[in-house]
């Protein structure tokens, strides 16, 4: 199996998708403590990367919403 792409080059939606199944095979168990590890460490990228992205579309919104400040005020 291939390396999987590196979390901040996935988009949002990848990331957060990703995620989710991560956690679905850390929850189910049964896997050795070297996979549970990999799994864990791959989980907190994932979740960096999807932190990385809501933070920017925050900063845009708030960018957007002073855009019309200004222009109403």
């Amino acid at each position: 199996m291939a390396d999987p792409a590196p979390a901040q080059e996935l988009s949002y939606e990848a990331a957060r998708e990703e995620l989710v199944e991560v956690v679905r095979r850390l929850e189910a168990g049964g896997t050795t403590l070297e996979e549970s590890l990999a799994l864990w460490e791959r989980g907190e990228h994932l979740a960096t990367a999807c932190q990385r992205w809501l933070d920017g579309a925050r900063e845009r919104l708030d960018a957007a919403l002073e855009g019309d400040e200004e222009q109403d005020g």
